[in-house]
This record gives structure tokens, C-alpha cells and sequence, in this order.
């Protein structure tokens, strides 16, 4: 390089020559320049109160230790709390560790074995405050004809008094009917079949008769014909048949008390237009079982339902003889009083003698067979006529008919026997009678 007192050019060609540059060269002055030996030998400024660098002073990379060494003096819990510390060594974790108990935080005593962030939830205490609601206003209810609950079952019942049994008159009448069933059954099944539905119809109507003295309004109409359609399907169909038309009848049901009066009690009004179609309807139907031409080969289910009724026959007038001549102590003094143990004994050794010896007589039956069929019917029969007796002293009438004499309603005369049918049918296929 050149400089330009030489031959006055401002540009010529490049030498390639390097400067030499010096503190003491008096031609080139470089401001802010300094020794790198002279500035590594200056010490650092430490501000003696942090015993930090200065701020102006370049970034050494080093972590300030700052570690609370004493607590400070005051009553207050929270001057207890140390200041924030960066900790280094182990000696730095543990230098404040009784210092402060996080259980402050929480309002109560913390436990011994709990953990540090672990505190004890406080129990709320209740206040008993007296609510004062505004009163309800009472429900519109719609009348109804239910009565009242009393002690005694009778009072306030409509109750029919039938005239004092003859032992001459039910005798004829017990003959006379015996000798129309008999005659029936000579004829075949179908004709059975037709008095076995006039028999229900009738029966089930002495029953709504009954329910109506009584204060209910039960759907007699819709609950014959129910039954009536009932005992012609399973006389066609089998059992499969009583779901169906037990439906029909809830459905048909609703309808017919859709538009009630007010003084009507539907409840009771629908619940005994059931009841009495399930008692007679659907446990009488097993009549029909018998009589129905896909039951029992070689029409055998006339013999097993003629002999059902042979028993219960049997049964009703052994404890009418036995019990009239000999009867004191009252079967069950609440439900009938005229039912007696001795009459019930009577009964039940009538019944057996008939499956002993009579029943064999028919070519299905033997004598074994008989006896043991004998045994069932002696039990479910007079559950029958306790059964009856229940309901006759829950709605408080004497007797649910008057059709025949001496004996009372038509009902008075099955009750017995509606328990004896079921029992009868399912004994002939546990015993293979069939």
C-alpha cells in the first residue's frame, strides 16, 4: 500500500505489503482499541452487597445462590415462611424443613402419618334452620265407591239371606243334577262341552251379581263373553289360547270404563271383572281340556273329567253328612263357620272309597290310580270351598245364588270342583293316565 504523497495517484496496483500497526505508530489511531493481554489482567467489579457482578460486567453462566438462613422474629404464622431458595447441596433441602407446616393451609391440625400435600377435609356443620314451606294445595280427587276400611267385613254390605237348608230337598236336587250330568255325558263330548260353557256363563254371572251387591261395578257383560270366548278357543286351541284372550279382556276393559262416571270405581270395577274371569273363566276352561278332541286319544278326557267330579262330589257330601251329624270344631271359624274337622274327615274317607271302588269301574281307571288321585282331590277340594268362602265373606253375602234349592247359587256347587279340575288334568300327565 501506498500512500499518496508518493506520486499523488489515489489508485495503483496492489503491492500485497501487510501494515504495521503499533501502539506507538503515530500514523493510524483506532478508537476503543485495547490490548487483549491488558484487558484479561483487569479485575472484576463484585458488588460486595449481593456478591453478584456488576451489571455491566458480561455474563459469567454461574446460578445465584439465594438460601433464607434464619427465620424472621414475629408472632404472625405466616413470617415463618422462608423466602425463596435455590438449593444445591443436601444440606440446603433440609436447612428449613421444621420451619413451615403446610397444615396452616388448611385450618386444622394436619395428621402425623399424612403427607405433606395431604390435608384433613373439614367436617360441615349443619345448621338446623326451620323451612317454612307454603301448604299444598289438596288434590281434586275423583270420588269413588270404595268403602272404608272396617273391622268388620259385613257391615255396610248389601248381604243375602237364603232360607234354611233341607237335608230332603238338597238330597232331591243333588240327585236330580247328578242324573242331568250323567245323561250329558252319555252323549259325547261336544254336548258336554256346551253344558260345561252354560255352567261357567251362569257361574261367573252369580259372581258379578255378587260384586255389585256389593257396591262394585264390575263389566258383567264384557266379563261373560269373555269367558265364554275363553272356554270356546281352548276348547279349540288348548291353553295357548288364555294368554290372547286375558289381553283382550284388559284392552276391552279400559274402553269400557273409558268413559265411567265419576261415582264409578274403576279399580274395583276392573278388578273384579279379572278376578272373576281368571276364577272361573280361566281355571274352568280345564273343563273344556278334557271334552277337547286334541287332549286325550280315544276320548278318554271324558272319563278323567267325569271322575273329577265323581270325587268332588264325593268329598262335598261326605263333609255335609258328617259334619251335619257330627261337626263341632269349625275348619276355619273365620271364613266358614259351618265347615267343621269332622265334616272335612268325613269327606276326605267318602273320597277315597269312591277312587278306591268306583272310579276302577270306568275301563281307563285302575284302583291305584284312583286312590292316588283320590288323595289330591280330598285337599284342593275343600281349599276350594274355603276359597269361596273367602270372597262371599269379603263382598258379605251368604250365598252367590239361588238357583238350586237347598244348595244355593250354581257357584256354591263348583267351588270346590274348579280346584279339582286343573288338578285332575295335571295328574293325568304326571301318572300317564292319558
Amino acid at each position: 500500500m501506498k500512500s499518496d504523497d508518493d506520486d499523488g495517484t489515489l489508485f495503483d496496483e496492489p503491492t500485497g505489503e501487510l501494515p504495521v500497526v503499533s501502539t506507538t505508530d503515530s500514523r493510524v489511531t483506532i478508537t476503543g482499541a485495547e490490548i487483549a493481554a491488558d484487558a484479561a489482567d483487569e479485575t472484576m467489579i463484585i458488588d460486595p452487597t449481593t456478591l453478584l457482578p456488576h451489571w455491566t460486567d458480561a455474563p459469567t453462566g454461574q446460578v445465584p445462590i439465594v438460601v433464607a438462613r434464619e427465620a424472621a422474629d414475629s408472632d404472625d404464622p405466616w413470617s415463618a415462611i422462608p423466602a425463596p431458595a435455590w438449593r444445591e447441596g443436601e444440606a440446603d433441602w433440609v436447612a428449613h424443613e421444621d420451619q413451615f407446616d403446610t397444615a396452616i393451609l388448611a385450618g386444622e391440625q394436619r395428621e402425623d402419618t399424612a403427607r405433606p400435600w395431604e390435608f384433613a377435609e373439614p367436617e360441615l356443620v349443619a345448621v338446623d334452620e326451620e323451612v317454612h314451606e307454603a301448604p299444598r294445595p289438596e288434590p281434586d280427587r275423583i270420588p269413588r265407591t270404595r268403602r272404608s276400611i272396617s273391622s268388620n267385613p259385613l257391615a255396610g254390605r248389601a248381604v243375602r239371606q237364603s232360607n234354611d237348608r233341607n237335608f230332603a230337598r238338597a238330597l232331591t236336587t243333588g240327585v236330580v243334577l247328578a242324573g242331568v250330568v250323567s245323561g250329558v255325558f252319555l252323549l259325547g263330548a261336544l254336548p258336554v262341552a256346551i253344558m260345561v260353557l252354560v255352567v261357567l256363563g251362569l257361574a261367573g254371572a252369580e259372581a258379578y251379581a255378587g260384586f255389585r251387591s256389593a257396591g262394585a261395578h264390575p263389566a258383567t257383560v264384557l266379563g261373560i263373553v269373555a269367558i265364554l270366548t275363553l272356554g270356546v278357543a281352548v276348547y279349540n286351541k288348548g291353553l295357548t289360547s288364555v294368554g290372547a284372550i286375558s289381553v283382550l279382556l284388559v284392552i276391552f276393559g279400559f274402553v269400557w270404563y273409558l268413559n265411567a262416571g265419576r261415582a264409578v270405581d274403576v279399580l274395583d270395577g276392573l278388578g273384579a271383572t279379572v278376578f272373576v274371569y281368571v276364577w272361573i273363566g280361566v281355571i274352568g276352561s280345564y273343563a273344556l281340556l278334557f271334552v277337547a278332541p286334541h287332549s286325550f286319544v280315544h276320548g278318554h278326557g271324558l272319563s278323567y273329567l267325569f271322575g273329577a267330579m265323581l270325587l268332588t262330589v264325593a268329598n262335598d257330601s261326605g263333609a255335609f253328612i258328617v259334619g251335619r251329624q257330627y261337626g263341632k270344631r269349625p275348619l276355619n271359624k273365620l271364613l266358614s263357620p259351618n265347615k267343621t274337622l269332622e265334616g272335612t274327615i268325613g269327606g276326605t274317607v267318602l273320597t277315597l272309597i269312591a277312587g278306591a271302588l268306583l272310579l276302577p269301574l270306568m275301563s281307563v281307571w285302575t284302583r291305584k290310580a284312583g286312590v292316588e288321585v283320590a288323595v289330591a282331590i280330598s285337599i284342593v277340594v275343600p281349599l276350594g270351598d274355603l276359597f269361596e268362602s273367602m270372597v262371599k265373606r269379603t263382598i258379605g253375602v251368604k250365598d252367590l245364588g239361588r238357583l238350586l234349592p237347598g244348595h244355593g247359587g250354581l257357584l256354591d256347587r263348583i267351588d270346590g270342583l274348579l280346584f279339582a279340575l286343573p288338578t285332575m288334568y295335571y295328574l293325568c300327565h304326571v301318572l300317564k293316565l292319558g
